[in-house]
């Protein structure tokens, strides 16, 4: 990454590999991210900004983190807060292939169970 004092939007979508959509949406749910805008009013992001985003984006995706809990995640990384290790929800797609693959545990017993 090259090191810059001022990322565009599309620069830090380009690094974070979110699409430009996901970081306008993020600022309206986290605080604690508002990258400022230059004259022409365009969004500019420092390397701290994407950082946080670095973290939103692991929490949410990687960790399964609700946008409520990643906010309330992040803000007690902040305040330095010793918290209990949280217990992040499942995808339904992992839900999904969980069951699936005990489906084919099942039938594999039972046609083995008939031979």
């Amino acid at each position: 990454m090259i090191e810059k004092q001022y990322y565009s939007i599309n620069e830090a979508a380009t690094i974070l590999e979110l699409p430009a959509y996901v970081l306008r949406y993020w600022e309206k749910e986290f605080k604690m991210l508002r990258p400022k805008k230059n004259r022409a009013g365009r969004r500019v992001y420092t390397r701290r900004e994407i950082e946080i985003v670095m973290n939103i984006k692991k929490l949410l995706y990687e960790d399964g983190f609700t946008i409520q809990g990643a906010r309330k995640k992040l803000v007690a990384m902040k305040k330095g807060e010793i918290e209990q290790i949280p217990l992040p929800f499942k995808k339904p797609r992992d839900i999904i292939e969980e069951v699936k693959q005990e489906l084919k545990e099942i039938h594999s017993v039972l046609t083995s169970a008939d031979k």
